[in-house]
């Protein structure tokens, strides 16, 4: 399932509160990103194409909550990411962090602590 940035925005918004309607996800996002009532309406259809989101009628509006969990899209993204430009290798993504001074100290000692994990975990 591809979701496009304008979709993920609204999946970040129903990931933090669902079930959410259609005015809410606007009062929340519209002002930044200039969307207008039908811009959110044509995404959550979208969404709900896809069957990354269910809506449940409520009165004379429906409310909207997410049916693709945020790891499941995560997990999805950073694997579609790590196949395109790395040829689905981890180790070329952080050497381009690193060569591009990227990596804070904070990040190179969680990288190293995980590694340590994952090396005690090999028989």
């Amino acid at each position: 399932m591809g979701i496009s940035e304008a979709e993920a925005i609204i999946m970040e918004v129903l990931w933090r509160s669902a079930p959410r309607s259609a005015e809410e996800i606007l009062a929340e996002v519209g002002p930044q990103q200039d969307w207008q009532e039908g811009t959110v309406k044509s995404l959550l259809n979208r969404l709900l194409k896809k069957k990354a989101v269910k809506a449940e009628r409520d009165g004379r509006r429906y409310l909207y909550a997410p049916k693709l969990a945020r790891e499941q899209y995560v997990s999805q993204e950073s694997k579609g990411l790590l196949d395109r430009l790395f040829g689905g290798r981890v180790a070329p993504l952080v050497a381009h962090f690193s060569e591009q001074r990227k990596l804070s100290r904070k990040d190179i000692a969680e990288l190293r602590k995980l590694l340590e994990e994952l090396d005690d975990d090999q028989p």
